[in-house]
């Protein structure tokens, strides 16, 4: 082979390779057809679907929680919870979840049981162990404080796109990263929520940030979801989320401890006739 005929085939083998390597590597991570800049509101939408298609498909998931309660003063206090998660395969339901208290005393066997909707409001039932009652959460009380922490009832209800109203404001940089800021309204009865601020990370369309606004439309609440953690291959969940609230100077952590994916679980585990068994 003369030397030009070999210098050929080495840039045709190259070309090759690198050929290989793309096809292997498949698209690019975040790198989603999304509409215009021009259509904010088909923008925003597609985002949100964006997140939700992601995050489909893990089935049911289990995980151990402490939550970290701080006063404006600084002083803190602990509780330690459980959380089962069931996921619903239905265009009009949401999900499943039930999140139980085991320490300290006070609070051992306080239950909170949600069944997520899409167009209608949330059910939810609390079962509190001193009355030894279960009581069904209004519409109008959604928006009250869960357990004297900085999260509502509403903010512990899975968060399906269609509850909402999306509109993209914009992409800028957040930390070490880009995001597409979506600006979104609750379209469900009750909210305590003018409008809501989402930071979406664009490679794996992870929330980052959400500020919340009153009914006033002041900011009340911030929530900053801290590092993700990949499971099963797929699924993304972050180690600890911390709730700021701007007008008392209180904060809530949830710190996740373990998580379990796939264990079973099934609708009886979330009927309200369990939740006196839920501890």
């Amino acid at each position: 082979m003369t030397g030009f005929h070999a210098t050929k085939r080495r840039v045709e083998l190259a070309a090759a390779a690198i050929f290989i390597t793309v096809l292997a590597a498949g698209p690019r991570a975040g790198a989603t057809s999304l509409p215009p800049e021009s259509d904010p509101a088909a923008r925003g939408l597609a985002i949100a679907e964006e997140v939700e298609k992601r995050d489909r498909g893990w089935g049911d998931a289990r995980a151990q929680m402490k939550m970290v309660l701080t006063n404006a003063s600084g002083e803190t206090s602990e509780r330690e919870l459980r959380f089962m998660m069931l996921e619903v395969d239905r265009p009009d339901e949401g999900d499943l979840s039930l999140i139980t208290f085991d320490r300290p005393r006070d609070v051992a066997g306080t239950a909170l049981l949600t069944h997520a909707h899409v167009l209608q409001s949330d059910d939810q039932w609390l079962y509190l162990p001193a009355v030894k009652r279960v009581r069904r959460i209004s519409s109008a009380n959604k928006s009250g404080p869960f357990v004297g922490s900085e999260f509502a009832f509403e903010d512990l209800a899975a968060q399906e796109v269609g509850k909402f109203t999306h509109t993209w404001l914009r992409d800028e940089p957040c930390e070490s990263r880009t995001c597409h800021v979506v600006e979104r309204k609750p379209l469900y009865e009750g909210s305590g929520y003018t409008r809501q601020i989402v930071w979406i990370d664009m490679e794996h369309y992870l929330h980052r940030r959400i500020d919340y606004y009153d009914r006033k439309a002041a900011l009340l609440k911030t929530l900053t979801f801290g590092e993700y953690e990949l499971f099963l291959d797929r699924f993304w969940r972050p180690h600890d989320l911390e709730m700021a609230n701007h007008e008392s100077g209180k904060t809530t952590r949830l710190i996740w401890e373990s998580y379990e994916f796939r264990t079973g679980l099934t609708p009886s585990d979330f009927a309200p006739t369990n939740l006196e068994r839920a501890r």
